[in-house]
Formats: structure tokens, C-alpha cells, sequence
């Protein structure tokens, strides 16, 4: 069964839940005779991804996806070879002039022709009409999370862009935009999305609440918003949740996971870890038999990945406040060492696929720093 994020994605430009002036933007470029590349940033769950594919959908026509190329630059970054991956991804056929960039598709002459079907129609509410004597863009490059790119693949990037042929674009999408080059920045058209307000995100969960025949208790929409802290994305997996679990008229399921939303979550894996509690073992009793489940530290690594949808970026930002903020009486040696393991485990995270390994490598760090300090069991 698809996910809410995927049924419920925006079709319509209108429908998308950012600022007026980022919905311009949108518009203006996608429907301009001549569009530039585009660059689009924003924190977490902001609708980053929702924004590109409206702007593909709206440029290439009903056949996008066809030609819609997309890479993901931190996988890139994790793999080995990754640069020789990324010029191949870039020149398919391995030939420095045939470039996926310089291409053209017939696909871009069908808009007067193709019927779209279900919900693929203009985000704008009309197809772009192909120009006479004019090539039109048949093909978008996309790029997700083009700041883990590196400086190099960056400057490889940049010589691309330049001898781009008329009939293919560029859409980088970036958390940092300062880890992008000034010279892909200056090439491109920057759409900046803020984090999403608290009245925009409770308004969108009412409308997704009402397609689906849910009657959520009072108060629920508003604590989902307060919790999510600006992540649309986070809003809308906490509602389906909810209801998945059957929870949408219980206010107090949502508390419990305001708390694990919070600075407690993290403070509670910390002092764990501090404790030499990291993994741990321990007898539970699941209809009438015995049954060994972990607890310690990983223990709640575990239950904020899996049971409430945090990604491993939320329990990093999680652990760093609860450390800076003085949330901990612990010693100022202490702190700095522990600062220095999460650094670490921030840095691997970046170039692996496998969050748990890196947490649980930052815990056993925490737990030796304690029992260096005589905090530890």
C-alpha cells in the first residue's frame, strides 16, 4: 500500500504548501521560453522533492518521466568509484561528446499529442506549446542532495552546465546551498523554501485527514504541527501513523510521541550510554512465552528510527542539543569528548548506508568516555 507522501503528493502548483513567492518561482520557470537551471534549498521535509517534480511535469509534459534523470549525490558519496559513477552517470556512453546533458527526446513534440492520464496534468493547468523554430527542453538532470557532491564532482558539475545543449536543464536540490560552488550558484535560479509554519502544516493535515474519512480528535492536528517543528514530511507520516495504529482519536498517543520528538529521547540514550547501558539484553514476557529483546541505548536508537519515523540527521540534532543546551550535569571534559565522538558519528552517517552501526559505535565512545570519568558501571 503507498504512503500518504506518495497519494497525497501536491499535483497542482496551488496545491503545494509553500509561500506564495516560492510558487511563482516555480511557475515563472517552468513556463519561461527560455528556463534557466534551477537550484532549490530548504531544511528537511519542506517539499523539495514535491517542488522539482511539479517543475518536471510542468516543462517536459506528460512524458517527464521518461526523461527525467535523477541522482542521488549522497548515495554517490558512500559508494566507492564515486567519481568514475558520477561521469558515468553524466556521459552514459562513456564518450566526452556524448553527454546525457546535450540529448535531445522526441518525447518534447508529443504535448499536443499525449492524453494525460489519472492525475498527470499541467501543475499550471495548461501544457507549454512547442514554439516554432524553437528546440524544446526535452530533458532535466536532477541532482538530490547536490551539497554532498564535493568540490570536485562540483567543478565537473560546472563544465557540464556549460555545454549544456538548449534542449536539457538542471535542477540541484541542496540543504546547505553554502556547500554549493558559487559557480553553480550563479548558474542557476535559487528557490529558497523555508520551513513550513505551524497554520500551514495543521491546514494540510485537515484537508489529507478528510480524503481519507478520518475525524481526529481535537487538539491532534495542532500537537502533530507543534511536534514536527517545520517538517511537513514528518507531519504527514505522524498522522498516517497514527491512524495506522488507530490512534488519531487518543491526543495522548500523540503526546507520547511529542516526547519522543523531544529533547528527553535524546537525553535518556545519552545518560544510557554514559551508564555503559549500549546494548543490553533483557526477558520479556510476550503472550505467555519468554522472549529476549534488546534495551539499553541502542534500545532507543532503535525505537526512534523505527516506531516514530526519525531520521538519523533528527536523532544527531537531537543528542548535539541535549549536549550544548547543558541538559546534562556532567562534567565540562566529559561533554567536549562526547562532542567529539558525535562529530564523528555526523561524518559517518554522511557515507554510509548503515545509520545503527555509527550510533552504536558513538555510544560504545560514550560509554568509555563515562567510565573514563567514573560515570560508568
Amino acid at each position: 500500500m503507498a504512503s500518504w507522501l506518495e497519494t497525497e503528493a501536491p499535483t497542482r502548483f496551488d496545491e503545494l504548501a509553500v509561500p506564495e513567492a516560492v510558487r511563482q518561482a516555480l511557475v515563472s520557470s517552468s513556463t519561461s521560453i527560455d528556463p534557466p537551471h534551477i537550484l532549490i534549498t530548504g531544511p528537511a521535509g519542506v517539499g523539495k522533492t514535491a517542488c522539482w517534480r511539479l517543475f518536471a511535469r510542468q516543462l517536459l509534459g506528460p512524458g517527464w518521466k521518461s526523461t527525467t534523470h535523477v541522482l542521488q549525490a549522497r548515495d554517490l558519496a558512500r559508494q566507492r568509484g564515486a567519481m568514475s559513477s558520477f561521469e558515468g552517470f553524466l556521459r552514459p556512453s562513456g564518450s566526452e561528446k556524448d553527454t546525457l546533458a546535450g540529448r535531445t527526446s522526441l518525447d518534447a513534440y508529443d504535448r499536443g499529442i499525449s492524453i494525460p492520464q489519472g492525475k498527470n496534468f499541467a501543475p499550471t493547468g495548461s501544457e507549454i506549446e512547442v514554439r516554432e523554430g524553437k528546440v524544446p527542453i526535452s530533458r532535466l538532470i536532477v541532482i538530490e542532495d547536490a551539497d554532498h557532491l564535493g568540490h570536485i564532482r562540483q567543478a565537473y558539475l560546472r563544465r557540464m552546465m556549460e555545454t549544456v545543449g538548449e534542449a536539457s536543464r538542471f535542477v540541484l536540490i541542496a540543504r546547505a546551498p553554502s556547500r554549493i560552488i558559487d559557480a553553480l550558484r550563479s548558474r542557476s535560479q535559487m528557490i529558497r523554501i523555508p520551513s513550513t509554519d505551524r497554520q500551514t502544516i495543521t491546514k494540510t493535515l485537515s484537508v489529507i485527514a478528510e480524503k481519507n474519512g478520518l475525524e481526529p480528535t481535537e487538539g491532534v492536528l495542532e500537537d502533530i504541527s507543534y511536534i514536527s517543528e517545520g517538517n511537513l514530511k514528518r507531519a504527514i507520516f505522524t498522522l498516517e501513523l497514527l491512524d495506522i495504529r488507530g490512534l488519531t482519536s487518543d491526543r495522548s498517543s500523540v503526546h507520547k510521541m511529542v516526547q519522543a520528538s523531544t529533547l528527553q529521547a535524546g537525553r535518556r540514550l545519552v545518560e544510557l550510554a554514559i551508564r555503559g547501558k549500549v546494548v543490553e539484553w533483557k526477558w520479556e514476557n510476550h503472550r505467555g512465552r519468554n522472549k529476549k529483546v534488546l534495551s539499553g541505548a541502542m534500545a532507543e536508537v532503535d525505537n526512534l528510527m523505527n516506531n516514530h519515523g526519525l531520521d538519523s540527521t533528527d536523532i544527531i540534532s537531537q543528542i548535539h542539543d541535549v549536549i550544548v543546551g547543558r541538559r546534562l550535569s556532567v562534567p565540562q571534559p566529559l561533554r567536549e569528548e562526547i562532542l567529539v565522538a558525535l562529530s564523528e558519528c555526523d561524518v559517518g552517517l554522511q557515507r554510509s548506508t548503515y545509520p545503527r552501526i555509527h550510533f552504536e559505535r558513538f555510544l560504545h565512545r560514550t560509554a568509555i568516555a563515562g567510565k573514563k570519568h567514573g560515570l560508568s558501571m
